[in-house]
C-alpha cells in the first residue's frame, strides 16, 4: 500500500536520499548560526555578498536522534529541556502535585475562525475568551489533526497516527470498532496518579471496550457518537425522506446506537442513559456539558491529586442548532457563527472557574480542533489553505492551536511543528515520565507517532523537537512536511467525481500514487495549486529521505485497520 505510493520517488532520489543522511548533523545545537563559510554563490548576474540567515524551527539539514526504537526520532535541544525541567521543578514543589491539564477540543473548526488567527470579528463571529488566552500563550501556527473527528480523537488518546491506531474514518449508526484494546493517555495519567475525566464527544466506540470509563476515564458525561447522527433524521427540511417516511423513521429508532447524553463511571458496566438527544435537546448539549466540567474543576479544587480534563465540545459541528441565548449573537448570524460565539463563551467559563478555584497557575490549558472546516454542509468554518475536512491538504488538517499556562508559558507566535499525536507524549512528560519513558507503559511492538514536546511548550522561547511532519489520508501515507516544504505521495483531487455541487472534503477522489516528484511550498503557496519540486530538487531529496524513512517504520510496525475503508 505505502510502498506503492512511494515508488516513483524512491525510483527518483532514493539513493541521494540514503547518503543524504550520513552527513547531517545530528542535533540542533550542531547547526547553530555562526560565522559563513567562505564560498561562492551567486546567480548569473554575479556573486553576492549576502551573508543569508537561519531561522528557528528549519530542521532540514538536521539528522534528528532516536531515543527508543519504536518512536520517532526527536531534534534534541539540551539547555531548552534543561530550562524546561527546572520551571517544572519549582511549579511542583510550589503546589506540591504535577500540573492539571485541560484538552479543549472543538469540532470542524477552521484554521481562520479565531480571532488571534485573524478571524474573529473580521468573519462575523467574535472570540474574546480564546484570543485574550491565546495571545497569553503559545499560538501553534503549525498544529495538524488528521483530516477528519475519530482518527485525531484516537490519535490524541493513543500518540499514533491513524495507519498505527487503525481508526481511519469515523464510525457512524452505532459501527463496529474503536480504541478497544489500546494503551490510552488517560489510562496512563491514572498510573500516574491523575484523576481523569471526559466531557462532550466520545466518538470512539460505543462496544464495551471501547467505552470512556474502559479506556482511562473514571468518569465521562457527553455523548458516544456525532452530532448529526441524532439530528439529521429527524429533520424534515435536511432528510425529509426520513423523516417524512414513519417506516424509515422507526427504522432509524431501532438502529443499534447509543440515542442519549450518557453517564459513564469507572467500574461500572453498564451506561446511564441521561436524556435523550433530538431536536429539542440538541442546543442544549454545550451548556449542560459546561456546567458539568465547571462543577468537575471546583471539585477537584482541595484535592492532592493532579487532573486531567478532556472538554470536546459539540459545536461547530453541522448541524448546529444554536442555544436560545446564542441564536442570532454573532454578527454573521450563521448557525456555525453562533456556535462559535458560544463555543468561546463556554472556554472563558470553565478558564474563570480556574480563576476562582486558584488552580489557573497550575493548569496548562491546551485549545485545538478536530480537523479543518468541513466544506460540503454550508454554512462552515473558513482556512486561508487548500482543502477541507477529508483530505490531507493543509486545509483539512491544519487547525487553530493555543497553549496557556499562567506564569509558565511565555506568550508568542511560532511556526515550529506540533502534531496532536504530541499530546500524548507531553502530557505524559508532564505528569512524570518524560522522553523514551513513556514505552514504559506500552507494549514493544506499538510505535509512538507522538514526540515529547514539554521543552517546546514551558521553556522560554522553546523550539520545536519535531523534525517532521507525516500525513495520512484514509489508509495512505499521504504527505511528508520538512520546514516550509511538503512532498505529495497521496491526494485529494476535489473535482474529480463530482462535476457540479460541493467538491470538498468527503465529496473528492482519491489518487493514490501522484507518480512523479510533487513538493509544495508552504510559505510561498499556502493553496499547494504550485509543484517546486523540479525546480528545487535540493530540497527533494531529504523529503525523499524522509518518507523513505518512515516507509521503513511502517514495515516494521504495519499499519491495522479498525474502522476502515474498501480496499485499495
Amino acid at each position: 500500500m505505502a510502498k506503492r505510493i512511494l515508488a516513483g520517488w524512491v525510483a527518483v532520489i532514493g539513493a541521494i536520499a540514503a547518503a543524504l543522511l550520513l552527513v547531517l548533523p545530528a542535533a540542533a545545537e550542531k547547526a547553530a548560526p555562526g560565522k559563513a563559510p567562505e564560498i561562492t554563490r551567486g546567480a548569473v548576474t554575479g556573486q553576492t555578498q549576502a551573508k543569508g540567515y537561519d531561522h528557528p524551527n528549519q530542521y532540514m539539514h538536521v539528522r534528528p536522534v532516536a531515543i527508543a526504537e519504536n518512536m520517532e526520532p526527536v531534534i534534541q535541544h539540551p539547555e531548552q529541556d534543561k530550562s524546561a525541567k527546572e520551571k517544572l521543578a519549582a511549579l511542583e514543589k510550589r503546589f506540591g502535585k504535577k500540573p492539571n491539564i485541560l484538552i479543549f477540543i472543538t469540532d470542524d473548526m477552521g484554521w481562520l475562525d479565531p480571532g488571534f488567527n485573524g478571524g474573529g470579528e473580521a468573519v462575523g463571529n467574535p472570540t474574546p475568551n480564546l484570543d485574550r488566552l491565546a495571545h497569553g500563550g503559545l499560538i501553534l501556527t503549525s498544529a495538524y489533526s488528521t483530516p477528519s473527528c475519530t482518527p485525531t480523537r484516537a490519535t490524541i488518546h493513543t500518540g499514533q497516527n491513524p495507519l498505527h491506531h487503525g481508526l481511519l474514518r469515523p464510525p457512524m449508526y452505532g459501527e463496529p470498532g474503536g480504541l478497544d484494546g489500546a494503551v490510552t493517555l488517560p489510562a496512563i495519567l491514572q498510573k500516574l496518579g491523575y484523576v481523569t475525566q471526559g466531557v462532550g464527544k466520545w466518538h470512539m466506540g460505543e462496544n464495551e471496550g471501547s467505552l470512556p470509563q474502559n479506556v482511562g476515564y473514571d468518569d465521562f458525561y457527553g455523548f458516544l457518537g456525532v452530532s448529526d447522527m441524532y439530528t439529521e433524521w429527524r429533520d424534515i427540511y435536511f432528510n425529509p425522506e426520513v423523516a417524512l417516511s414513519p417506516s424509515r423513521f422507526q427504522m432509524m429508532e431501532k438502529l443499534g446506537f447509543s440515542h442519549h447524553n450518557v453517564h459513564c463511571i469507572k467500574g461500572k458496566k453498564e451506561v446511564e442513559n441521561v436524556y435523550e438527544i433530538n431536536l429539542s435537546t440538541i442546543g442544549n448539549l454545550d451548556q449542560d456539558w459546561c456546567g458539568y466540567s465547571e462543577k468537575f474543576i471546583h471539585k477537584m479544587a482541595k484535592s492532592r491529586k493532579p487532573w486531567f480534563l478532556y472538554h470536546a465540545t459539540r459545536a461547530c459541528h453541522f448541524d448546529n442548532y444554536p442555544n436560545n441565548e446564542f441564536a442570532g449573537k454573532s454578527p454573521a448570524r450563521t448557525v456555525y457563527s453562533d456556535a462559535m460565539v458560544e463555543t468561546d463563551a463556554i472556554f472563558g467559563r470553565l478558564v474563570k472557574a480556574l480563576e476562582e478555584t486558584g488552580q489557573l497557575d497550575n493548569t496548562l490549558i491546551f485549545f485545538t480542533s478536530d480537523n479543518g472546516p468541513e466544506g460540503e454542509v454550508p454554512p462552515h468554518g473558513r482556512s486561508p489553505f487548500r482543502g477541507f475536512k477529508g483530505s490531507s491538504w493543509e486545509g483539512g488538517v491544519r487547525v487553530p492551536t493555543f497553549v496557556y499556562w499562567k506564569g509558565m508559558i511565555k506568550p508568542r507566535r511560532c511556526d515550529g511543528l506540533f502534531d496532536l499525536a504530541d499530546l500524548f507524549n507531553t502530557c505524559i512528560s508532564l505528569a512524570g515520565s518524560s522522553g523514551a519513558g513513556v514505552t514504559n507503559f506500552l507494549p514493544k511492538n506499538r510505535y509512538v507517532d507522538g514526540i515529547d514536546q514539554a521543552s517546546f511548550l514551558v521553556a522560554d522561547n522553546g523550539q520545536s523537537n519535531r523534525r517532521s511532519r507525516i500525513y495520512t489520508l484514509n489508509q495512505f501515507f499521504s504527505a511528508v512536511r520538512l520546514d516550509e516544504f511538503k512532498g505529495l505521495m497521496a491526494v485529494e483531487l476535489e473535482k474529480a467525481i463530482f462535476p457540479r455541487g460541493f467538491q470538498a472534503g468527503f465529496s473528492g477522489g482519491v489518487l493514490t500514487q501522484t507518480g512523479g516528484v510533487l513538493m509544495v511550498n508552504l510559505y510561498t503557496d499556502p493553496q499547494e495549486d504550485v509543484n517546486s519540486g523540479i525546480r528545487h530538487i535540493p530540497m527533494m531529496v531529504p523529503l525523499g529521505a524522509e518518507a523513505a524513512r518512515y516507509q521503513e517504520v511502517l514495515k516494521k510496525y504495519p499499519p491495522q485497520v479498525k474502522v476502515g475503508f474498501g480496499s485499495n
